[in-house]
């Protein structure tokens, strides 16, 4: 069964949502995204501008304003919800594995 479009979010899709709790243009969520997550995530400019469009189309952002070719977008109640469906959903990723191995378990790496 194929997996229905951002029924689950991507690190990169999860990241580009946080950086728009803010207006900011594309070139400051590629910057945003590796300083949030001490490098360990990335965007392509590629990628970024697919994920912005989708989320778009999705009514999960809005373009606020346009200087020539910047755009500038922020998220909106839509976003913000599925943001924090995510959150959750990670979160109850994190009980369940505390479950099994322990709090202790989480911190010893």
């Amino acid at each position: 069964m194929p997996r229905l479009k951002l029924q689950t979010l991507t690190e990169q899709m999860f990241y580009t949502l946080l950086c728009l709790k803010n207006e900011c243009c594309g070139i400051d969520i590629l910057d945003k995204v590796p300083e949030m997550t001490h490098g360990r995530v990335k965007v392509g400019s590629g990628t970024l501008y697919t994920l912005l469009e989708q989320f778009l189309e999705e009514e999960m952002i809005r373009e606020t304003k346009t200087e020539g070719r910047k755009r500038s977008y922020i998220l909106t109640k839509k976003g913000k919800e599925r943001l924090s469906q995510e959150y959750e959903r990670i979160y109850a990723q994190i009980l369940d594995y505390r479950s099994i191995f322990g709090e202790e378990d989480a911190y010893e790496r």
